[in-house]
Formats: structure tokens, C-alpha cells, sequence
């Protein structure tokens, strides 16, 4: 299993505190592994529940983008190192640093980035949520493909009731997930909420004990990178697309995505593999 630390920007960095300035960190914000075509993605800010900080939106950012471009990569999870997912807001390090303009703009543009860039990703993308997830680990999590989440987890956005904001989309996308009613309890109120009100929501797709959870999230990654990759890049596409669209060019999109698929290798292979009777070698191709 081939590992590597992700760090943005040549090195991780951190506010020190002292004028605004950034000096190298002594952490490593995000861990990589590769299990053949499954990339697993660890925050690693055990320290401090998994934390997000601006190094760790880059790293995030970086490694999305490399990600995004590798067809030998097909499924991607998401998960803490430790005992959490992810906290959300380092409270503390913004509380003890005084952030400059272009610092706010560069924790905000780079954050909404990483939300966006899980939600488009070609591949799809597995939460495995082994512990509490609040705030922008929360929105982290909605915005992958499958949620699966510990047992034992809470999860809450508790933006509004300490003076900060959501982020990710939360705002327009939790509304149409689960209504008017539930989004402002979840997001006026900020209360907790539970692994199995989610799942009965509909906002995660399974809940397990968290020793549990990223064995399931790696099964479910199997499964999916046994599919055909281009099908199954251009489906993700359809679906992020899917409200923004009439029925007329939801339709036209799928003619479109169905003639690519018939030009490819992977159509073929498909059709050979059913006649006879074997799993299929698909190739992206």
C-alpha cells in the first residue's frame, strides 16, 4: 500500500500567531494512500480533532486537483485520523490569530473550493465519518457521494449560534436534501443530530460502530471501482447536474453520455465480459 504525505504550497504552513506571518508546520494536514485504484484522503489533525485549517484546504485543494485528472484512479474516501472526523473551524487558532483581509479571503475561496471539487470530482467519493463531525466537517461529508458514519459520532453545524457562517453550499443544497423545515432546525438552531436521524434523512447512506466504518468504506470503494470508469464519471456529472436541468436536456445529457459510452473500449468489453459469463477488465478507455 503506497503512502505519502500531501503538502501544499511545497510545504504545509501555519499562522504562527505573530503579524499574519506563515511559518512551515509541524504537522501534515493530509495523508494519501493508494490501495490500488482507491485513494484514501486522511485529515490529520488528530491533535485537534481533525481541525480544518487553511494548509489543510490546500492540501485538500492539490490533491483533488491531481486526483481529478487520474484516470487510474476511480473512487476516492474521505476520512480522520484518530478518534475524529473533523471538528470543523480551528476556533482556537482563529481566536489566538487576527487573520488580514487577504487571509480571510484565502481561508474562504480555498475552503468553498474544496467543497466544490469533492462535489464535481469525477470519481466518486466515500465519507467514512469514524467520529464527530461538526461544522465544516459536516459540510465536508454532505458533500461526498456516500456517507457512511460512526455509531458513536454526533453531528452538527453550529455556525449561526457562534457567529460564523456555513460553507460548501450547505444553504441551498441541505433545503432541497431534506426540506425547508428540517434545514433550519439543522442550521438556525445548530442542534445536534444523530447518525440515524441522517440516515433517515437521507443523508448518509449507512451507519455502523466506527471500527466499522472505513472497512465498509473501503468494500463500497471495491465495488464501485469495478464499474466502468467512464460511465461512471459521466453519471457523477449527470447527477450534479440533475436540478439544475429541465427534462428535456436531462435527456438530451443522457443521449449525449450514452453515445460516449458506445464509442468507447469499455462498451465492448462490457458487452464480451456478459456473453461470456466473466467479471469485466474495464480500462477507462
Amino acid at each position: 500500500m503506497a503512502r505519502h504525505a500531501c503538502e501544499a504550497r511545497q510545504e504545509a504552513r501555519h499562522h504562527d500567531g505573530r503579524r499574519g506571518k506563515l511559518s512551515a508546520a509541524a504537522e501534515v494536514p493530509l495523508l494519501v494512500e493508494a490501495e490500488g485504484p482507491v485513494r484514501i484522503l486522511r485529515l490529520n489533525r488528530p491533535h485537534r480533532l481533525n481541525a480544518v485549517s487553511l494548509p489543510m484546504y490546500e492540501a485538500l485543494e492539490a490533491e483533488l486537483a491531481r486526483i481529478g485528472a487520474d484516470f487510474e484512479t476511480r473512487v476516492v474516501i474521505l476520512t480522520g485520523t484518530g478518534r475524529g472526523f473533523c471538528s470543523g473551524a480551528d476556533l482556537k487558532a482563529h481566536r489566538d490569530h487576527e487573520a488580514s483581509l487577504a487571509e480571510r479571503h484565502a481561508y474562504i475561496d480555498t475552503s468553498q473550493r474544496v467543497y466544490r471539487a469533492l462535489q464535481t470530482l469525477p470519481q466518486p467519493v466515500v465519507a467514512a465519518v469514524n467520529g464527530h463531525a461538526i461544522g465544516a466537517g459536516c459540510e465536508l461529508a454532505l458533500s461526498c457521494d456516500f456517507v457512511i458514519v460512526a455509531e458513536e459520532a454526533r453531528l452538527r453545524m453550529p455556525e449561526v449560534a457562534l457567529g460564523t457562517f456555513i460553507g460548501g453550499g450547505t444553504a441551498y443544497t441541505l433545503r432541497r436534501r431534506v426540506g425547508h423545515a428540517r434545514a433550519a432546525e439543522l442550521i438556525l438552531l445548530g442542534r445536534y443530530f444523530t447518525p440515524a436521524e441522517a440516515h433517515a434523512w437521507g443523508l448518509a447512506n449507512e451507519m455502523l460502530p466506527a471500527a466499522e466504518v472505513l472497512p465498509a468504506a473501503r468494500e463500497l470503494a471495491a465495488r464501485l471501482a469495478r464499474n466502468a470508469p467512464i460511465s461512471m464519471r459521466l453519471a457523477k456529472r449527470l447527477l450534479d447536474r440533475a436540478e439544475s436541468v429541465d427534462a428535456e436536456e436531462a435527456l438530451r445529457l443522457e443521449a449525449e453520455a450514452l453515445f460516449t459510452c458506445m464509442a468507447s473500449e469499455d462498451w465492448r468489453e462490457g458487452l464480451e465480459a456478459f456473453a461470456e459469463k466473466r467479471d469485466p477488465a474495464y480500462r477507462g478507455k
